[in-house]
């Protein structure tokens, strides 16, 4: 016996995702229903070998449905998640809308797993941002091993954690670099993109940083130790998938490189690629479509007593959202509904 599913923003670039993931991870599905808004109402989505044609997520009744992957941002989030919710079915939200409630659960299932089990005070677990997911999954394990007093982090995030639209700007700004008159001027990001770097995700807050910045604080304290100490700065590149950090963390204890490298190569969902030669390393173009989180470029930060750097690498449209979600629907149905 499986699932009833429900996939909330099946049209997205998140929602394809997932429906690729559940099907190539064979989530036990008894039933998918891929929802929209009326603007995609009948558009035709795959999952697995079956095509299927979103419904209107507008007066869809969630009654029977088991769980509801959301990807559709946290204005509609805030309208058809309690709906979902109060008619039994479990929600699982990629917004931000939730993440920072008390009474809704931020999982990561590498990390806290035994989270999911506080689902039950809102029907609703909520999914972390995308260049946290990747992250946590590194620190937790070195975390556990060695205790983290500090962590500074540098992000170099691909255009597609903005959507469709910045996609677009890359690729048209792109060409129009080699053909005259067909300059592309910044629609989406503030200034030109391509062959550029912009330190600038999401608003700016009062102290200088922006809200992307403040969520890694916030998440990383809420799912893995309220004691850790980080800062960040978050940078968009032009790369059109897959997040890439430059990770120093500062231990309570010393942690030599080579036993945080073993601890790194056994701990879930992470691989670890750490050759100190030409090309022994990972860059986002070789992380899509991939699983993992990489690790590369493990050694010791002798400017402090108790350092360490890594370079982390995850295809942000899979760890940094549908897999994740995808997995905290695995941890459910194996913690919780224990069905399949």
């Amino acid at each position: 016996m499986g699932y009833k599913v429900v996939v909330a923003g099946a049209t997205g670039n998140v929602g394809r995702e997932m429906l690729n993931i559940l099907a190539e991870r064979q989530f036990p599905v008894d039933e998918l229903v891929p929802l929209a808004s009326r603007r995609s109402l009948g558009t035709e989505v795959s999952f697995g070998d079956q095509t299927l044609k979103t419904k209107d997520i507008e007066g869809f009744d969630f009654t029977g449905y088991d769980i509801a992957l959301f990807a559709i941002g946290s204005d509609a989030t805030k309208k058809y998640a309690p709906i979902a919710a109060k008619q039994g079915c479990i929600v699982i939200d990629n917004s931000s809308l939730y993440r920072y409630d008390p009474d809704v659960p931020l999982v990561v299932p590498e990390v806290n797993p035994e989270a999911v089990d506080g689902y039950a005070k809102k029907n609703i677990i909520a999914n972390p941002n995308c260049s946290t997911a990747q992250m946590v999954v590194a620190l937790k394990p070195l975390h556990d091993r060695a205790k983290i007093k500090r962590v500074v982090v540098s992000t170099y995030q691909s255009v597609s954690g903005s959507g469709k639209e910045a996609i677009d700007e890359l690729w048209d700004q792109t060409k129009g670099m080699y053909v005259p008159g067909q300059e592309v001027e910044p629609k989406v990001y503030p200034k030109q993109i391509a062959f550029n770097v912009i330190p600038h995700i999401d608003v700016f807050l009062d102290d200088g940083s922006t809200k992307e910045e403040w969520k890694m604080v916030a998440e990383t304290k809420k799912i893995v130790d309220p004691a850790i100490k980080l800062t960040a700065t978050c940078v968009r590149v032009p790369v059109f998938v897959g997040h890439s950090e430059a990770i120093n963390i500062e231990f309570e204890e010393f942690l030599d490189e080579d036993e945080a490298r073993d601890i790194l190569r056994e701990a879930p969902g992470i691989m670890v690629v750490d050759k100190r030669e030409d090309g022994g390393y990972i860059t986002p173009v070789e992380c899509v479509g991939d699983f993992a989180t990489f690790i590369s470029r493990i050694r010791q930060d002798s400017t402090i007593e108790n350092g360490l750097n890594i370079w982390c690498v995850s295809d942000n449209l899979r760890k940094g959202a549908a897999l994740n979600a995808v997995q905290i629907a695995e941890t459910l149905g194996k913690r919780v509904l224990k069905k399949g």
